[in-house]
């Protein structure tokens, strides 16, 4: 029969052997393996310096690029849309300091900007289309003809385009006889909100998308209403030009939306580069081209046909052709 002793004497050896293993691990390993960790970690230390300092770089490059630009651009777009009057319609979410940053350019260019329309969520909430629907069906001149199988936004975007923009240059800063009862229905309904004259019409539109993209069940349909009123403002103008940021080239972006289908993108320009002092130059060129029956997507993002439009009418052009 197996004694105490023995156990006692068996647990005493079984420790003695681990101590006695773990002592020689840690001498045998413990150079190796610190010497190791210390040359990986260094590695790494200087590749996170050496990308720091090409993104200190990249920046400093760009803040230049962008000072450059910016100082310059009142030479860039000089006389570019002198005469020409500009609506600036502002999707739900769009950020204010593009927006403001793109009129304040476009003016640059000697356009007269009529106005705004700001669009509010509601315009663009699917529960609300059957409402968009009546609206603009009640709301709409006595001459308008809307398409069969128009969509609520279709309408919509028919109507408002009948009130602010016009391509007969001869109308251009004259109200549309029924113009002010059009906006004035839409706002009364909480679909927009007005800023300044847009009833006294122009002849191209600037259109700034959202900060955001879309997301959700519903993303599809709220970038589809705003493609749509891009769409009717250039059917019933001289030209439209969507601007934004990347985020709205991305996934979910109206800018995006606009570039999937090509009977849009020969009609509908963009520029998502808005935010960006060439951006905004970009969209001064792209306005002048839209005068002359042109359309591009200009940018960086997915879809573009260039950074900008490869040649850009002279102003003198630009006059002739949307005068005859």
């Amino acid at each position: 029969m197996i004694d105490f002793r023995y156990h006692l004497v068996s647990i005493v050896a079984i420790f003695l052997a681990l101590s006695v293993g773990i002592v020689l691990g840690t001498t045998l390993l413990e150079d190796p393996v610190i010497k190791a960790s210390e040359g990986l970690a260094n590695q790494l230390r200087e590749g996170n310096n050496e990308l720091r300092t090409q993104v200190e770089a990249l920046q400093r490059r760009e803040a230049g690029n962008d000072a450059f630009v910016a100082a310059d651009t009142p030479r860039l777009v000089q006389d570019a849309l002198v005469g020409k009057r500009v609506v600036v319609v502002e999707a739900p979410g769009a950020t204010v300091s593009v927006r403001e940053s793109a009129q304040q350019v476009i003016e640059e260019a000697g356009a007269i900007v009529t106005g705004r329309i700001t669009l509010t969520e509601r315009y663009i909430d699917p529960t609300q289309t059957g409402f968009v629907d009546k609206l603009a069906v009640g709301a709409k001149a006595a001459e308008t003809v809307f398409p069969v199988e128009g969509t609520a936004y279709d309408k919509a975007a028919q109507v408002l385009a009948d009130a602010i923009v016009t391509s007969d240059p001869v109308q251009a800063g004259k109200e549309h006889p029924a113009g002010v009862g059009i906006l004035d229905a839409f706002q009364r309904a909480g679909l927009l909100t007005i800023t300044d004259d847009p009833a006294k019409r122009a002849e191209l539109a600037l259109m700034i998308a959202p900060a955001e993209a879309y997301t959700g069940e519903t993303a599809a349909g709220r970038a589809s209403a705003l493609v749509a009123l891009a769409l009717g403002l250039d059917e019933v103008g001289q030209g439209t030009v969507l601007a934004g940021t990347q985020t709205s080239a991305a996934a979910g972006g109206i800018i995006a939306a606009l570039r999937e289908e090509t009977s849009f993108t020969e009609k509908v320009s963009s520029v998502d580069t808005a935010d960006m002092p060439a951006g905004r130059v970009v969209v001064v060129y792209a306005l002048r081209e839209q005068l002359a029956g042109l359309a591009g997507q200009y940018g960086i993002g997915s879809g573009v046909s260039g950074i900008k439009p490869s040649a850009t009418p002279t102003p003198t052009a630009v006059t002739a052709t949307s005068g005859g």
